[in-house]
């Protein structure tokens, strides 16, 4: 990246701040868009006023009020075509990429080409009135690369004095050497050049203190999915008010990791919560995978449910897919650490009602008869099975391979026959 120029350096330590990056390619795409929307209504403006110029003398010659040649018309007309294409070029590729090319060919199509036209008739004549008319327009119009500006005015002044050489004009308009005009000219290009500097430099800061409140409005809105659905964090957003819906039919898993605490003895605090991150890490991708919702941890135990809060016609499915696989990932880390890693996991299927509970470390929860015993099925389950209730069964029997457990006591409901879901057919 460039250094920044003296300006920019003086500014930042007048007021104890690093420099506003000026090279960041969204603000640069940025400049260009704007510059170019303001050019074509600048253009519009210029190309109205010379009209407005032209017919003036029009009338004032017919009337003999205006005794001026010809030829100026033609000139004039010259300076008219030239600020149509240049407004024609905004519009192309070249337009697009370099807008800047435009400014200063516009700009010194008005300011140059009567210079030009003059020089050619052995003339000089300080158009002060048109110079400083353009530099006041562009900068109030175009108030941007404040280093262009200052080109446009300098490309004026080089080809007065460069032109009173090559044409060997020997006397120069003696009322450009006045010094008080000198001064005027001075102060006039000086102020415009510094209002557009200060212009984009508050337009940097502006443009960078949205781009830092996005960053972190992005930074929010995943935080937010992290803890929310999508469609509940959207909800949420949007009404002030409590957030719970009922749903006829969901399925819930719930995991845990058989022993877990018994395990987590023997390893350091820091590397025990490492590899339970590692675990849960992968269940999160399978999450992912199967399209499912996760609700919480607690401790070692996951909780997944799939149907909500989007509706799907193979949750039951999806559940079963998902605990299969999380019976292999446990495997693998059992294989990767040496450690005998098992989990119990319960499934149950049924309506549940769902919401959004507190209003700081707020959750997304379930509740309902469903959600118990999925629980009961985790909790009174088999070391390294997977537990589902009969209803589960009778719904996946086609597809799935079980293997009946028979009638146990589930707390709170009494005697239910349960499966051990084993593998897909």
């Amino acid at each position: 990246m460039n250094q920044p120029n003296l300006l920019t350096r003086l500014k930042a330590w007048r007021y104890g701040r690093r420099p506003v990056p000026v090279h960041h390619p969204i603000y640069l795409a940025w400049r260009r868009r704007f510059m170019r929307r303001r050019l074509r209504f600048g253009l519009v403006l210029a190309i109205a006023a010379y009209l407005s110029f032209i017919a003036l003398r029009v009338i004032l010659r017919r009337i003999g009020q205006d005794a001026v040649e010809p030829s100026w018309f033609l000139m004039a007309g010259l300076i008219e075509i030239g600020l149509l294409l240049s407004y024609i070029l905004t519009y192309t590729r070249f337009g697009r990429r370099y807008p800047e090319a435009i400014f200063l060919t516009s700009s010194w199509c008005i300011t140059l080409v009567e210079q030009i036209w003059n020089s050619l008739q052995a003339e000089t004549f300080t158009s002060l009135f048109a110079w400083t008319l353009v530099f006041l327009t562009q900068a109030t119009l175009v108030p941007v690369y404040w280093q262009v500006h200052l080109i446009s005015q300098l490309g004026v002044l080089l080809y007065y004095f460069g032109a009173t050489v090559v044409f060997g004009l020997s006397e120069l308009d003696q009322s450009f050497w006045n010094a008080s005009l000198w001064l005027y000219l001075f102060w006039f290009c000086f102020i415009c050049d510094i209002s557009v500097y200060l212009y984009e430099y508050l337009q940097r800061k502006e443009f960078h203190a949205r781009q830092a409140l996005l960053s972190e409005q992005t930074k929010s809105e995943r935080l937010l999915l992290n803890i929310l659905p999508e469609s509940v964090a959207r909800q949420l957003k949007q009404e002030h008010r409590t957030i719970a819906d009922s749903f006829a039919g969901v399925t819930v898993l719930f995991a845990d990791i058989v022993g877990f605490t018994q395990i987590s003895a023997g390893i350091p605090p820091q590397d025990m919560v490492t590899l339970l991150n590692r675990i849960f890490s992968t269940f999160d991708g399978l999450v992912e995978k199967h399209n499912l919702e996760k609700i919480k941890t607690i401790g070692d135990a996951y909780m997944v449910v799939g149907g909500l809060p989007i509706a799907r016609e193979d949750h039951i499915e999806a559940i079963a897919d998902m605990a299969l696989d999380m019976q292999e990932a446990i495997a693998q880390f059992d294989c990767q650490h040496e450690r005998p890693f098992q989990m119990r996991i319960g499934i149950h299927t049924g309506p549940v009602v769902a919401g959004v509970i507190g209003v700081k470390k707020f959750i997304y929860d379930l509740w309902g008869d469903t959600v118990n015993i999925a629980s009961r099925m985790e909790s009174q389950g088999v070391p390294g099975c997977i537990q589902v209730t009969q209803v589960v069964y009778e719904r996946l029997r086609h597809q799935y391979l079980f293997e009946e457990r028979g009638a146990i006591e589930i707390k709170g409901k009494g005697k239910m026959i349960t499966y051990l879901l084993k593998g897909k057919l």
